[in-house]
């Protein structure tokens, strides 16, 4: 086996040093075909050698199989950057065209409403309360809630529509409906 692949192999600094010394300027003419800007291009390259570097998976073949790999890896490493660059591009200009929102004026409180609510919120289950809080004052997505609560993802959801039911349930009706 030649040395560079073996050393490529067995994860030795010198095997990532000797390809990239060796086959850059190829690795750097690929990225650059895909995207254009010359800085963007470096860090594509550099990226897509730690990616496979640290890759659990290791290679072994011979030199041109190594290189045709790591160009293979540089063009898929490109492309992505190219396409999450592209998504990003849309949703600005999406952003731009969008009409801006007119100030409104803060909604005013009516605290009979808000003591209803206080109350609803205070009787429902203690769980069913605290996914609801999390998630609507909190604002935390129902994943997040789960880990912090160290529960199941489905418990969660569930908390969370049993509360919003008992709260439109009692808060739908003026006289307030305790379940």
């Amino acid at each position: 086996m030649d040395e560079l692949v073996e050393a490529f192999a067995e994860r030795r600094p010198s095997g990532l040093e000797q390809a990239y010394a060796l086959w850059s300027p190829l690795f750097l003419s690929v990225a650059r075909h895909i995207i254009s800007d010359r800085a963007n291009a470096e860090d594509c390259v550099h990226d897509a050698l730690l990616r496979v570097w640290r890759a659990p998976n290791r290679f072994s073949g011979s030199r041109e199989m190594l290189k045709g790999y790591l160009v293979a890896c540089v063009r898929n490493e490109a492309l992505t950057t190219l396409r999450r660059e592209s998504r990003h591009d849309a949703r600005a200009l999406k952003a731009a065209r969008l009409d801006p929102v007119p100030a409104v004026d803060a909604p005013s409180v009516d605290p009979v409403e808000t003591q209803r609510l206080q109350g609803a919120l205070a009787r429902l289950p203690e769980d069913q309360r605290i996914a609801l809080m999390l998630a609507y004052y909190g604002n935390k997505t129902q994943v997040e809630i789960a880990k912090e609560v160290d529960a199941p993802l489905g418990t969660i959801k569930s908390r969370i529509s049993m509360a919003m039911r008992k709260l439109h349930a009692e808060l739908a009706s003026p006289g307030g409906n305790r379940w």
